[in-house]
């Protein structure tokens, strides 16, 4: 059970994630959360940084969408600026978004890669849509009501893979 919680892959931030390697692992789509794995979670606009990095996936050929739990008016204000298609009110964990993302793009699941920053939403979401699966580090440490409460539980849940092997990164 806890396998659903495994990331395929770990990285610090969105930044240590290149085109070439996607590329030479046959990736074509990324699908990404927003908060805390794009920008802070009350950070309105994407960062200079944040748009170069979409102009280096779409230079390549690789297509992004965001998918995110929060409500239309937050993803599209952030979404519309960098010309990336958005799902709102994705329901993650649950697969049906992460499938019709899938299919919208024209891409098989081994050509789709999902980033983000929480275990219960993004990784889990991910992984039982049968994708490759790219943890992130959160940009920031604060979080809204209901993520606290899910970080308590990632936490736990990364100690004990810790414990047993199946991860080596720390936090």
């Amino acid at each position: 059970m806890l396998k659903s919680f495994l990331p395929n892959e770990h990285v610090k931030s969105i930044f240590d994630i290149q085109p070439e390697k996607l590329k030479q692992r046959g990736i074509k789509g990324i699908i990404t959360d927003l908060d805390n794995t794009l920008v802070a979670w009350n950070v309105r606009d994407a960062t200079p940084e944040v748009i170069q990095w979409f102009k280096l996936m779409k230079d390549n050929g690789i297509n992004v969408t965001i998918i995110s739990n929060n409500k239309k008016e937050r993803v599209e204000l952030f979404s519309e600026p960098l010309g990336t298609p958005f799902v709102f009110s994705a329901r993650k964990p649950l697969s049906r978004a992460f499938k019709t993302v899938a299919k919208q793009m024209g891409l098989k699941k081994n050509e789709i890669v999902v980033v983000g920053d929480q275990l219960l939403t993004d990784v889990l979401g991910g992984n039982s849509a049968g994708f490759y699966t790219i943890l992130v580090v959160p940009i920031v440490q604060t979080d809204g009501k209901i993520t606290k409460i899910n970080r308590k539980i990632e936490r736990r849940i990364l100690n004990y893979m810790r414990k047993k092997g199946q991860i080596t990164w720390e936090e």
